[in-house]
């Protein structure tokens, strides 16, 4: 019985080991720019709505240092890309992700995204994100150079920051850390006959209502309680979830809030402006139906991916393929997102979805470029393709927004030249090889 369990357990860390091995690091990150470089010939999406048609880009120090039409190239000890016939694209940015926070959603020592309880503005997603991980590369592949790691769960969930996908550690990584609070609006479950289930007792309507009202009477308190701590300037007694606070009051950080249904959207909005703030809108299933009033408060929304069921069953079941276009065509300053890590890769597809529904392609590719800079708070550093900005983009042999035609042949962060390849390529070399030996 004994010898049984030592050869399990041998098996088991056998297992592991060589698991741990096979899905090694092998991909470095790439070196800081030495050299200045120059892209002629290309079409220049540069991710404000205008197109450069045979566009000349030169960068040099991580920097671009014009972007002009039929650009002359500079002379002297420049490396030249020719990229004729191609098109070149600001690195896409995913919103609001646990990227970086979980590898395998099967396994729970992988995930880092949530904390109990429900009040946590104190947690800080960049000290946790994960430069390791093996999803980053494959992002990377079409086009999604940054990210915005946000923590999850509860009412306040935490500081997101903005981070560049080829770095060593965190630190190298970050763009801009705690970018922003997120929280969720306590809403009403939705569900017939209460919310109950594995084991829990089935709630009335009524009851599920208090619980909500009295949700929010909870955050009410937090927030005066946190503002009336961050006016006293030096307290005695450090409160570390207040302390976090006050980087949201000041304005230096932005607050997320995540709410769907037009009534919620109205109240979180009001809530924010209670205290001086105006919060960014994530979710905004119904957003279309308050317009007017999003638009009077200066709202930016985080629109979720379009590939999406409706809400409600009387809603037009295409509204979600709809949803970012109207409220883009209406002037508002609309960021698009999707779930998941792993399903970021999609990223730009999404974007190429609301393409189809009403949305100028250029406008839509703002949604996961400067529109998400912009909420984010790092578009006077990235998400276009202009002068003094970063070399943060790619290069693409078609629509980067088409998934028949993506493809990723170069990419520059901060005008580094970085590395494409990725576990999935790696696999589909290594099994590639096999069945052409065996056809041999």
């Amino acid at each position: 019985m004994h010898t049984n369990i030592k050869t399990y357990l041998m098996s088991l860390a056998f297992s592991a080991t060589s698991l741990t091995c096979f899905a090694q690091a092998n991909i470095s990150p790439a070196k800081k720019q030495s050299k200045t470089i120059a892209i002629s010939g290309a079409t220049v999406h540069v991710g404000n709505g205008t197109v450069i048609e045979n566009g000349t880009i030169i960068f040099s120090n991580g920097k671009i240092v014009s972007v002009t039409a039929n650009g002359q190239v500079p002379q002297g000890d420049v490396t030249q890309i020719s990229a004729t016939g191609k098109h070149v694209y600001p690195g896409f940015i995913a919103a609001t992700t646990n990227l970086g926070l979980a590898e395998t959603e099967s396994i729970k020592a992988t995930l880092d995204f949530q904390e109990i309880g429900d009040f946590n503005s104190h947690i800080r997603s960049i000290v946790a994100y994960n430069t390791d991980s093996k999803v980053p590369a494959t992002l990377r592949s079409n086009g999604v150079l940054m990210a915005q790691p946000t923590p999850q769960g509860g009412i306040i969930s935490g500081s997101s920051s903005v981070v560049q996908l080829d770095a060593w550690n965190w630190e190298d990584a970050a763009l801009r850390k705690d970018d922003a609070m997120h929280m969720t609006w306590p809403v009403t479950p939705r569900f017939r006959g209460g919310f109950g289930g594995f084991g829990r007792p089935q709630m009335s309507p009524e009851a599920l209502a208090e619980r909500t009202a009295n949700s929010i009477n909870q955050l009410n308190s937090f927030f005066a309680e946190a503002k009336a701590y961050a006016d006293m300037g030096k307290p005695e007694v450090i409160n570390t979830r207040f302390e976090a606070m006050k980087r949201v009051f000041s304005g230096e950080e932005k607050l997320f809030i995540t709410a769907d249904s037009q009534k919620d959207i109205v109240a979180a909005v009001n809530f924010a402006k209670k205290y001086g703030i105006t919060p960014v809108i994530t979710g905004a299933d119904e957003a279309y139906l308050v317009i007017d009033f999003l638009k009077e408060n200066n709202i930016s929304l985080v629109v979720k991916q379009p590939h999406a069921l409706p809400n409600n069953n009387d809603d037009d079941v295409n509204m979600p393929y709809k949803n970012a276009a109207i409220l883009a065509n209406a002037g508002l300053n609309v960021a698009l997102s999707i779930d998941g890590y792993w399903q970021q890769r999609n990223l730009p597809f999404m974007a190429g979805t609301v393409t189809a529904w009403g949305l100028d392609k250029e406008k839509a590719l703002s949604t996961i470029t400067l529109n998400a800079a912009k909420v984010m708070g790092v578009d006077k550093t990235t998400g276009s393709i202009e002068t003094g900005k970063d070399a943060t983009f790619f290069i693409s042999a078609g629509d980067a927004l088409d998934m028949r035609t993506n493809k990723v042949e170069q990419a520059f962060i901060q005008g580094r030249d970085i590395n494409l390849d990725n576990l999935h390529k790696q696999l589909d070399k290594k099994f590639s090889d096999k069945y052409t030996a065996e056809k041999k």
